[in-house]
């Protein structure tokens, strides 16, 4: 399996990869979740093994099973690596594997690979779409390819570093997820004035004399209404009988309301 240094994925390996990158999460589902999208994938080395022992992988490789489809390969080079090596016998770890590795892979993986990616990528891109620029789209074009990349080198080192690829490397991704989060909380600040239209309605009238609350705002701090409405709605998505449609379907509501009572303009 190794030369060196190098290591060699088997040509069933290659396959468990790419099946997952296509159709991996077809098969997901309220019981197992990702459980049948990973047997799926992993049905070339299953049926690599021993005919009698392959019952035993398929029911090993249908557990329930739940990450991040991006920090995924890391676990599934594992559990190949562990195939090629050992067969059958390593069952009872490739179970353990996977119920251990996947809950911290996927909070990793979600940070980096959905949350920050769809906020910042997504906040540009409509941005970009707005403005008619066709960036937009190939924004997320370049990012698809990028997530490919990591996943195809997150499943050479599964494959290469087998069980040990967590701990080895847990603590570099603490410090990209930090930096990324600073990265999206940036731009997201950066983008609500451009994004957020709002301003304050209310004129304050004393005979001669008339103040814009918008105009005394823009001293204080410029983009305030914006800001606020941006504030309230993270504040909305904290709540628990709250979602994302509830909360724009709040928004249309309350800038309604506040247009026509002259508190927004």
């Amino acid at each position: 399996m190794s030369k060196g240094n190098k290591v060699a994925i088997s040509k069933e390996g290659k396959q468990v990869f790419w099946r997952w990158y296509f159709l991996g999460g077809c098969g997901w589902n309220y019981e197992k979740m990702q459980g049948l999208g990973y047997y799926f994938s992993m049905l070339p080395m299953i049926k690599k093994a021993k005919e009698e022992d392959q019952k035993q992988l398929a029911k090993t490789e249908l557990q329930f099973f739940n990450t991040n489809n991006t920090m995924a390969p890391i676990i599934m080079g594992v559990d190949c690596a562990l195939q090629d090596e050992t067969g059958a016998d390593s069952v009872d770890t490739i179970a353990a594997l996977k119920t251990g590795m996947m809950g911290p892979l996927a909070g990793i993986g979600d940070t980096l690979f959905h949350v920050i990616p769809s906020t910042i990528i997504g906040s540009i891109a409509s941005y970009m779409a707005l403005e008619g620029s066709p960036l937009a789209l190939i924004l997320w074009i370049c990012f698809g390819l990028f997530r490919c990349f990591c996943m195809q080198k997150f499943f050479g080192l599964g494959y290469k570093e087998g069980a040990r690829i967590v701990s080895e490397i847990g603590n570099q991704l603490k410090k990209i997820t930090q930096a990324a989060n600073i990265l999206g909380i940036t731009v997201i600040g950066a983008l609500i004035p451009s994004v957020v239209s709002a301003k304050f309605a209310f004129e304050f009238s004393w005979g001669e004399v008339s103040i814009s609350l918008q105009q005394l705002a823009d001293q204080i701090m410029p983009s305030l209404a914006p800001t606020l409405v941006v504030f309230f709605a993270y504040w909305l998505l904290g709540r628990k009988s709250m979602n994302s449609t509830r909360v724009t379907l709040l928004l249309v509501v309350v800038g309604i309301v506040a247009y026509n009572l002259h508190i927004l303009a």
